[in-house]
């Protein structure tokens, strides 16, 4: 992480926490005679589901409120606010907490591969197990890597349960779109203090 990330990183943890969010990542390049500041937010890793497209707002504003007070961008800059998304691999304790409730492909250090419904993660100190919808438990130490996998068929299901709540509108925003996770991936961009229109 550049020492930019790092400084934009600071400013933004308070807005990203007071949300009731987790900081996953911050990037900034140059892209041209601006700067691109990239952020991505995600839920604790103890909540199921997505990040709706209320809380992502919210805390872009909230972001770009904690950045146009402090000058740790200088000059013109885009800020993109956005959720990890299934295409994230999950490598992490908290990657596989999140993927709770969705389907998952796993690579095992032995070569071989394990596929199902994420049910359940047990965290005892230093070992985590996996636990599948068939009630196979899978060490997390012997996992290389792992994957959410899209379900169209779950997508049709939500679409049309949150159709009959909401209305029409429900099929935009689900809690599983074609991405896997509602606003997971999705990205709210603002333009930054100095940025011209």
């Amino acid at each position: 992480m550049t020492q930019q990330a790092e400084a934009v990183r600071d400013v933004v943890r308070p807005a990203v926490e007071a949300a009731g969010l987790y900081l996953e990542e911050v990037t900034t390049t140059r892209a041209g005679s601006r700067s691109v500041v990239r952020i991505t937010v995600d839920l604790p890793e103890d909540a199921v589901g997505s990040l709706d497209s209320d809380a992502l707002g919210d805390v872009s504003r909230a972001v770009s409120a904690a950045l146009d007070v402090d000058d740790v961008v200088a000059g013109a800059y885009t800020l993109e606010i956005s959720t990890p998304g299934t295409s994230r691999p999950l490598t992490e304790l908290r990657h596989f907490k999140r993927a709770r409730t969705r389907l998952v492909t796993l690579k095992l250090a032995d070569g071989g591969r394990a596929e199902g419904r994420l049910t359940d993660v047990l965290a005892d100190g230093a070992t985590a197990v996996l636990v599948l919808d068939d009630d196979r438990r899978i060490d997390l130490a012997d996992v290389v890597r792992g994957k959410v996998e899209v379900e169209l068929k779950r997508l049709d299901d939500v679409q049309d349960a949150e159709g009959t709540e909401l209305g029409e509108s429900a099929g935009e925003d689900t809690d599983d779109d074609v991405d896997g996770a509602g606003f997971d991936d999705a990205t709210a961009g603002y333009p930054g203090r100095n940025e011209e229109g």
